[in-house]
């Protein structure tokens, strides 16, 4: 019967902020230092490690993916809503006459502040359009 080959020693230098979590873990596991410390420079070196990395950047990547397909909609429903808004309301508003459009552009600072005061209201509190949207849409489904 043969003997194990002997381990060989290495000596390493560590951060302490290192050094505190390795012996951290190794107390909470029960092991040694050298045992977490070779599981992990085996970990390192083995060669499924970069397919883990990589399995780890493609999850990743996917879920900024959703981010970003969800951010398209977002604006393709904004940049649809206020498209429907101009053109509804060009098409519904008559020109004023002269003296009533002066009126109204002199109310117009009054009404613009007061719209952007409604519009933080609704960003902080509200539901986003968005969400009224999908809710919306699936409250018709549902009905069919």
């Amino acid at each position: 019967m043969t003997k194990p080959p002997k381990k060989q020693r290495l000596s390493v230098y560590l951060e302490p902020d290192i050094m505190k979590a390795l012996a951290a873990h190794a107390a909470r596991r029960g092991h040694s230092l050298s045992l977490i410390a070779e599981a992990g420079i085996a970990s390192f070196l083995s060669p499924d490690a970069a397919e883990r990395q990589e399995a780890a950047i493609v999850k990743r990547l996917d879920q900024l993916d959703r981010r970003l397909a969800r951010l398209e909609r977002d604006l393709g429903i904004s940049v649809e809503t206020l498209a429907i808004f101009v053109r509804f309301w060009l098409t519904t508003t008559p020109a004023l006459p002269e003296p009533a459009a002066q009126a109204a552009r002199a109310k117009a600072g009054e009404r613009y502040e007061a719209f952007v005061a409604a519009l933080g209201r609704r960003l902080a509190t509200g539901p986003k359009l968005h969400q009224e949207i999908s809710e919306e849409v699936g409250r018709a489904r549902d009905a069919e």
